[in-house]
């Protein structure tokens, strides 16, 4: 059996968290606790851009990123990556003298293979020891593979990586992937494994590659705490205790531990990382885990519409993901076209010439109870909840176009129900509305359901309208609804989702009065 290396990438793939910010203190300070572990090498950032910034594991040269490491751990590696999307221009690589990185590692997609080989050698001829990084190592077919290997085994590499881009590599074709390696790959070349947790695949590949006692080197990528992007990566600490325990590795977990507790657990509080179900439809679909966090942060989406809209992304841009084509695809599923004509008719004949209470699911409602029920009781308005299930003030409709809040309405209410076509999931309800015809022109808030009902009843022929809960979104996380259970941390988006929002209400409001019963953020674009 070869050697086993770990490789710390917490700074460098952890950085997709939190944008790279570990801070000035963090990044210096993790790396002298990491070399209290024994784990082999260190990788302390990419290598890109063109400003250093002291907070941030990103360096545009290594006279910045030599400022962060030093003094050197002489037991550890350091490495750096390049990726080759957006590559470090040659010329601000120096010729290695050991007082900066040992290793380069450059990742690649398939079309900037012949870029990748080209940039390898030439850092190779710096004296650097070169990792060559496969990225998506499953979209390639078994002949690309291979002779990708080929091509670089010409540059007799420290080592090549498979690469689990989007954790959906399960342990059978791991296996068959490590095969082609291992017998494709020129001897005393290492074979490297970078893994992502989308599937919980992470530890067990590892494991199984370990325990396969292939006669090459290996080196595993983990990060501390499993940090990572989505649903994170290999766990370091759990990986070096298998290894302490199956192979009398000494690598020693305390320090690991307090890495967790001093400097990851404040960012992994304010910013998730781990099994999640988006994460998990991602990879069975075969898509960038960015379209799922895109789609999980709108937080409307039933599981069914989830993957069904997953799945309906075109095959070509399932594995490159952009926020426009995920934006588009997001509005191409919503706006399901229906005919609604014979439903507004039914509508406006209920709804046109009579007083009408909006309830938004604030939590204003339990502070501001007299008051609206004072209304109620003075002008007998038809009250139609947003979303929820109107709580004690039995509305006599409910609105929604968010699949994961109706989906909670079900039997808890006796109210007419209205809903927009997006919700494919729901064809029984009392009236159904096309989505398009309401849906705001902002990505952002494009079901926004409060605008859409707004928009609706202008279409009704509704002159004015009462509100009461539409608070606005807090900067605070579980603050802003009148139900717990109907919490969604908006928190990180607040102030542009209460611009976006009021910049609508205030363009309605030229249409059709608005009075705010309760508290509202909104309140003030009604008077400008």
């Amino acid at each position: 059996m070869g050697r086993v290396y770990l490789l710390d990438c917490t700074l460098r793939d952890g950085g997709y968290v939190n944008d790279w910010r570990f801070g000035k203190d963090t990044i210096k300070g993790f790396g002298h606790k990491l070399a209290k572990t024994g784990v082999e090498m260190f990788e302390v950032g990419f290598l890109k851009g063109d400003t250093f910034d002291e907070d941030r594991a990103v360096f545009p040269d290594f006279e910045s990123l030599k400022m962060m490491i030093c003094p050197k751990d002489k037991q550890m590696q350091y490495v750096g990556m390049v990726d080759m999307s957006a590559p470090l221009p040659k010329e601000r690589i120096p010729r290695c003298d050991g007082s900066c990185l040992d290793i380069i590692r450059v990742i690649f997609k398939k079309d900037k293979i012949d870029e990748a080989y080209d940039y390898c050698q030439y850092v190779q001829n710096l004296g650097y020891k070169i990792s060559v990084n496969f990225v998506g190592t499953d979209m390639y077919s078994d002949t690309e593979f291979v002779e990708g290997i080929q091509k670089f085994n010409r540059l007799n590499p420290f080592a090549m990586a498979i690469v689990d881009s989007f954790g959906l590599i399960k342990r059978k074709h791991f296996m068959r992937l490590v095969y082609l390696a291992d017998n494709n790959l020129a001897p005393g070349v290492t074979l490297g494994y970078h893994a992502h947790n989308n599937l919980q695949q992470a530890f067990g590949n590892a494991e199984s590659l370990v325990e396969m006692n292939l006669k090459r080197d290996l080196c595993i990528d983990a990060c501390v705490f499993g940090m990572g992007r989505g649903a994170g990566n290999l766990n370091l600490e759990l990986f070096a205790e298998y290894m302490n325990e199956n192979y009398d590795t000494k690598y020693r977990i305390e320090p690991m531990l307090e890495i967790m507790d001093e400097y990851l657990n404040d960012i992994y509080q304010k910013r998730f990382w781990g099994y999640s179900l988006p994460l998990y439809l991602s990879a069975s679909t075969g898509c960038h885990p960015n379209y799922a966090i895109y789609l999980a942060e709108k937080d409307t989406l039933s599981v069914k519409a989830f993957n069904e809209l997953l799945n309906g992304i075109p095959k070509e841009d399932k594995a490159k993901f952009s926020k426009d084509k995920a934006e588009k695809y997001y509005r191409d599923y919503q706006e399901n076209f229906i005919d609604d004509r014979e439903t507004l008719s039914k509508l406006m004949s209920d709804i046109s010439d009579r007083e009408i209470l909006i309830l938004g699911p604030g939590r204003s409602l339990m502070d501001n109870r007299d008051c609206i029920e004072k209304y109620i009781a003075e002008c007998a308005p038809i009250v139609i909840a947003l979303n929820f299930d109107g709580g004690e003030y039995k509305p006599d409709y409910v609105f929604s176009s968010n699949m994961r809040r109706y989906a909670k309405i079900q039997g808890k209410t006796s109210a007419k129900c209205i809903i927009t076509s997006n919700m494919k999931d729901y064809r029984k309800a009392d009236y159904i509305v096309n989505f398009s015809s309401y849906a705001s022109k902002d990505i952002d808030i494009i079901d926004n359901s409060g605008v859409m009902l707004l928009k609706l009843l202008i279409d009704l022929g509704v002159k004015r309208v009462a509100i009461a809960g539409m608070d606005g979104y807090s900067g605070q996380q579980r603050v802003n609804y009148y139900d717990s259970n109907l919490e969604f941390d908006f928190s990180s988006v607040a102030e542009k989702r209460n611009h976006l929002i009021a910049k609508e209400l205030h363009a309605i409001n030229e249409v059709m009065k608005i009075r705010f019963l309760t508290p509202s953020i909104y309140e003030k674009s009604m008077e400008e």
